[in-house]
């Protein structure tokens, strides 16, 4: 299981992966309505980390990638989504 402080540093790894993907970018700050500035300022927030997972979570390609963009299994994407709030509660909607 994954602590806490590993999944914060791992969804911000995946933050930093994703403001390097040119067709990801502009797609994550429209459907999370976060600004550059709200990355800046929210970046150390749990929750908005917890909805960095989450956008990734929406598509497979995009765990595949970031999964082997890090060199890490992607199942890792998932235990650390439920390492930060809201990552407990399953959504089956």
């Amino acid at each position: 299981m994954m602590t806490k402080d590993t999944a914060e540093t791992f969804a911000l790894r995946a933050l930093a992966w994703i403001m390097g993907q040119d067709d990801l970018v502009g797609l994550f700050l429209g459907s999370t309505g976060a600004s550059l500035d709200d990355l800046k300022n929210n970046a150390a927030d749990p929750e908005f980390l917890g909805a960095v997972l989450d956008f990734v979570l929406m598509d497979d390609a995009w765990v595949i990638q970031l999964s082997q963009d890090m060199g890490i299994p992607a199942d890792h994407v998932m235990q650390a989504r439920a390492a930060l709030p809201g990552g407990q509660t399953v959504h089956w909607t």
